[in-house]
């Protein structure tokens, strides 16, 4: 997983509530397996008609939104199925950071796993974030700080210090627990070694 520290750039503004899996990855779609190559199905019925044409007045097809990296949206996003192709088609649009109010829970940790970040302010702020989006501003995200800055306005938010850290060093879960747990993990295999060692006997049959 890439480490995430910082991220600046324009935001695509989306201020709808419960913006399920499904719109952002439809489900026809899921006979795909790849995780690459998924950020063209993205919010797919969103960004093209019926003929596959894309939408003009579709936020995502603004030409000054192509590779924005931020996402400013409303909450519970990410609500519905577990589907991680959700995520895996979003990075593919090349968003790294995602801000709402609330996300779905399974659809938040997936994210994580995957080296996105997700921030939740509360409606106050998101309403400012979404001014600044609109107006084309761009945003800074800075993970090692834990603050969003744009235009000299800061807007400070929280993160479980483990997924900040698995975020900063591109940590997947089994890097994450032999980060945190080497030293408990060495002591239990040397405890073992003493009352087990067949275990760890090589190139034998047992």
């Amino acid at each position: 997983m890439k480490p995430f520290s910082q991220v600046r750039g324009p935001a695509i503004s989306l201020p709808e509530a419960n913006i399920d899996t499904d719109v952002i990855f439809p489900a026809r779609f899921l006979v795909i397996t790849a995780s690459e190559g998924l950020g063209r199905y993205a919010f797919y019925d969103r960004r093209y008609d019926t003929a596959g044409n894309p939408q003009p007045d579709c936020v995502f097809n603004r030409p000054e939104m192509d590779g924005a990296p931020i996402l400013v949206t409303g909450a519970n996003f990410g609500c519905g199925s577990s589907r991680e192709q959700a995520v895996w088609a979003i990075m593919g649009m090349g968003l790294t950071c995602i801000i709402a109010p609330s996300f779905g829970e399974i659809f938040a940790a997936n994210c994580i796993r995957n080296g996105i970040l997700t921030v939740c302010l509360d409606d106050k702020e998101i309403a400012k974030l979404h001014l600044y989006a609109a107006a084309g501003a761009a945003l800074s995200v800075d993970l090692q700080g834990c603050a969003i800055s744009v235009d000299g306005a800061i807007f400070p938010f929280a993160i479980a210090e483990h997924h900040r850290q698995a975020l900063l060093n591109g940590w997947d879960e089994t890097d994450t627990i032999l980060a945190q747990d080497a030293g408990a993990i060495a002591d239990f295999e040397g405890r073992q070694r003493m009352t087990q060692p067949w275990l760890y006997i090589q190139g034998e049959s047992r």
